[in-house]
């Protein structure tokens, strides 16, 4: 698999990876791109009927920062079970924008 670059904007939940896409993320760069607002970063992975798993949780992201979350766990969508979401919090009244590169 090559790179997958997202950007993402606004106070919401965005699924990155669905289901059955049969790919292996070990990888995931998060940078926030926003001039000014700082923004809460939750990414887990959701399984039908059985609810979500929290790989980050509640990470503040300064403006300018990037996050590397790798190699701690591989994120497998390739049985049709899991799906990857991030969440985006706003942390003053500006929308928060963040681009990922998974990989």
């Amino acid at each position: 698999m090559g790179l997958l670059y997202r950007n993402i904007s606004g106070e919401l939940t965005k699924r990155l990876i669905k289901e059955g896409s049969n790919l292996s993320i070990k990888k995931i760069s998060f940078t926030n791109v926003h001039a000014s607002t700082t923004c809460t970063l939750d990414l887990f992975v959701e399984k039908k009927l059985t609810g979500r798993i929290y790989l980050l949780k509640s990470i503040a992201l300064p403006v300018g920062a990037t996050l590397l979350y790798s190699d701690i766990v591989t994120i497998n969508t390739t049985k049709n079970e899991y799906s990857l979401f991030v969440k985006l919090t706003k942390g003053a009244s500006e929308t928060p924008t963040v681009d990922i590169i998974m990989s």
